[in-house]
C-alpha cells in the first residue's frame, strides 16, 4: 500500500527496467486510457538552456494578466511537488496521490518510466485544475519525451546546444532535430535560439508548423537602463530588465513574447502585465544571488553553453577578494570543459557528493580537476592561482597592479 508520495516515488523508479526510455508508445497508451486531454490553450517549452527561464516568464505573465495557470516543470530542487504549481503555487503532496493512483490503475500491464509515470500524473492534476493556460516543460529531446505525449497550441524551443548527446546525438543539427518535435502542424513555433540549426527550419517545413524565429519574426534591443522588443505587429519599448539574472535572459523572454503575440487572440494580455510579470518573475537555482556576507550565487549550470553563461554572469558582477566553489555533477556531464571554463574565475573549489546514482562522487571531480590542469590533493582544496583583477585598482593587498 503506498501512503505517501514518497512511497509513490519510490514504486515508479523501481517499475521499469531503464531510467530514460525514448518512446512515446506506452505513455500514449496509457494517456488515451485516462482520457486525458487539455481544453485549454497549451504552451510546450523545450531547448537545451533557458527552459525554466522560459517557463517562468510565460508563467509571470499570464497571472498578472488574470489567467489561471497550471505549470508542469522539471527538474526539482528539494521537493518534487516543485514540478506542479497550479496559480503559481506548489502543489500538496497530498494532492498529487489520487492522481498517482489512477495513472496506476490505468496503465494495467504497461510500465512506465518514473519520468513518464509522473508526468501522467501531473498533466492529469493540471487537467483537474480550473486553469485557463498550461505550461508543459519538456525534459530531454523533445520528440520521444514524455510531455509530447500530448498536443500543444505553441511550441517554443530556447538555445539548443550539446547535451544529452548519447540520447540526442552527436551535433546541434541533431539535437535540434529532436527539440522540434514538439512542434505541431499549422501551430505556432517559437525558436529563441538566434542561431538556429537548420534541421529545426527544415522540420517546421515538412509538418507545416507557424514558424517565428528570432533576429526575423521578433527582435529586442536595450542598453544599461533598459530594453525594447518587437514582435511581427505589437512592440514593448522602455521595459525594465527582467527580474532574472544572465546574459541570456533576454532571448528567453524574447520568445516568451513573441508565444504570447503568436496566441494573442486566444490568451490576450497587456503591457502592464508583461511588464509585472517580467519583474516579479522568480526561478530558484538560476543565477539565484543570496545576499549576505559572503554572497552566495546558486546556478544549475551543466553543459559547456550554460556553463559559459555563467561564467559571463560571474565576470560582470565586480569585484570580490575570493571566490570559491561548491561543485557537484552527473558522471555523464563534460566534466573537463566545465572546469576549465571556471577555472579562471575561481580561487578555491570544493567538491561535493549528490544523492544520485547518476553523480560523480567528490573524488572522481577532484580527479578531474587535476587532470584538467587544476592541481590538488583532494575534494576540498585550494586552486593554484588567484583569478587575474577585472577591476581598476586591482584587489587590496593582492600586490597586483590593474
Amino acid at each position: 500500500m503506498k501512503r505517501t508520495l514518497s512511497d509513490w516515488l519510490a514504486h515508479c523508479a523501481a517499475m521499469h527496467p531503464t531510467e530514460i526510455d525514448l518512446s512515446l508508445e506506452r505513455v500514449i497508451e496509457v494517456r488515451s486510457r485516462l482520457g486525458l486531454e487539455f481544453d485549454v490553450p497549451v504552451i510546450t517549452v523545450a531547448g537545451t538552456n533557458g527552459k525554466g527561464s522560459t517557463c517562468a516568464m510565460l508563467e509571470a505573465i499570464a497571472l498578472q494578466a488574470g489567467y489561471r495557470v497550471g505549470l508542469y516543470a522539471k527538474p526539482h530542487l528539494v521537493h518534487f511537488e516543485e514540478r506542479c504549481r497550479i496559480d503559481g503555487r506548489m502543489a500538496d503532496a497530498a494532492d498529487l496521490l489520487p492522481h498517482f493512483e489512477a495513472v496506476e490503475a490505468a496503465r494495467g500491464e504497461i510500465t512506465l518510466s518514473i519520468f513518464e509515470f509522473t508526468t501522467l500524473a501531473i498533466a492529469r492534476a493540471l487537467a483537474h485544475a480550473p486553469l485557463d493556460l498550461v505550461i508543459l516543460e519538456v525534459g530531454m529531446g523533445g520528440r520521444f519525451d514524455a510531455v509530447n505525449a500530448f498536443d500543444t497550441d505553441c511550441a517554443i524551443i530556447t538555445s539548443i546546444d550539446l547535451d544529452h548527446m548519447e540520447f540526442l546525438g552527436p551535433d546541434r543539427e541533431s539535437i535540434g532535430r529532436e527539440k522540434a518535435g514538439i512542434m505541431r502542424r499549422g501551430k505556432p513555433a517559437i525558436v529563441s535560439d538566434p542561431v538556429v540549426p537548420s534541421s529545426v527550419i527544415a522540420e517546421a517545413d515538412r509538418i507545416g508548423a507557424e514558424l517565428w524565429l528570432f533576429g526575423r519574426d521578433f527582435n529586442y534591443a536595450g542598453d544599461r537602463q533598459q530594453w525594447s522588443w518587437a514582435g511581427r505587429e505589437r512592440r514593448y519599448n522602455g521595459m525594465a530588465y527582467p527580474a532574472l539574472r544572465g546574459a541570456n535572459q533576454l532571448l528567453n523572454a524574447s520568445g516568451v513574447l513573441a508565444a504570447f503575440e503568436a496566441m494573442r487572440e486566444r490568451l490576450p494580455i497587456t503591457a502592464q502585465a508583461v511588464r509585472t510579470g517580467l519583474a516579479l518573475v522568480e526561478l530558484p537555482g538560476r543565477f539565484q544571488i543570496v545576499a549576505g556576507q559572503p554572497t552566495l550565487v546558486l546556478d544549475v549550470a551543466h553543459n559547456p553553453h550554460s556553463v559559459a553563461a555563467l561564467a559571463q554572469n560571474l565576470d560582470q558582477m565586480g569585484f570580490h577578494p575570493r571566490t570559491h566553489a561548491v561543485f557537484g555533477a552527473m558522471r555523464d556531464k563534460d566534466l573537463a570543459a566545465i572546469l576549465t571554463r571556471m577555472a579562471p574565475l575561481i580561487d578555491n573549489w570544493h567538491f561535493t557528493d549528490l544523492p544520485i546514482p547518476r553523480a560523480a562522487r567528490a573524488e572522481e571531480l577532484a580527479v578531474a580537476a587535476r587532470l584538467s590542469g587544476l592541481q590538488g590533493p583532494g575534494p576540498d582544496w585550494r586552486a593554484p592561482a588567484c583569478r587575474p583583477c577585472t577591476g581598476a585598482g586591482g584587489s587590496p593587498g593582492c600586490g597586483r597592479p590593474g
